[in-house]
């Protein structure tokens, strides 16, 4: 089994985080910003695993730090699940669409952490949660997962629907990209 379990605490947030890459199911996530769960929540769904997520930060703040930091640990735990990567397929890629919105997330399971991030959100919120940390949420996923990460909207114009997409975009090219199919390191260079 493909799976972790990692803990960061510092004195903005004390976050846990374990992953089943293998078993899909239905785990537990807090992170106090109830717009952020559900998208987790569709995000783990998508990508075919088991994830929970404990968060308890500053959110008296803002949610900035609660946000970026189960990016970094989520990162760090998939890093840490996918191991050698052995066997991967590496590269995964969805078009989704959400009503109105269409989002397409393509990743590569490199080894090297990088984000292209092109969207505009119509509301400064969904709900609670500020759109403008959904970059920063993918940019430290994808900086400490090590995959490269493309997400561009085709198009949309309710907020909650491009994030939504997102998500779920990213979520199947994931599902994609950690499949088994051999037994080899998916590259040229031996190594990922």
């Amino acid at each position: 089994m493909r799976e972790s379990v990692l803990t960061r605490n510092t004195k903005e947030t004390s976050v846990t985080i374990s992953v089943n890459l293998d078993k899909p199911g239905e785990g537990i996530i807090n992170t106090g910003i109830g717009f952020f769960d559900h998208m987790l929540t569709l995000f783990a769904f998508r990508a075919g695993i088991t994830l929970n997520v404990e968060c308890r930060g500053d959110l008296h703040i803002d949610e900035h730090h609660s946000v970026e930091d189960v990016g970094i640990v989520l990162g760090q735990a998939l890093a840490k699940a996918l191991d050698n990567k052995v066997g991967i397929v590496r590269y995964g890629t969805a078009s989704l669409p959400m009503d109105e919105a269409l989002v397409h997330a393509t990743l590569d399971i490199s080894g090297r952490g990088y984000l292209v991030f092109n969207a505009h959100f119509p509301a400064e919120k969904a709900g609670q949660f500020p759109t403008e940390l959904t970059e920063e949420f993918f940019r430290a996923l994808a900086h400490n997962a090590g995959i490269t990460l493309h997400i561009n909207v085709a198009y949309g114009r309710n907020t909650h629907h491009i994030i939504e997409a997102m998500f779920k975009a990213v979520g199947v090219a994931f599902a994609q990209a950690k499949m088994i199919t051999g037994d080899t390191i998916p590259s040229t260079k031996g190594v990922l």
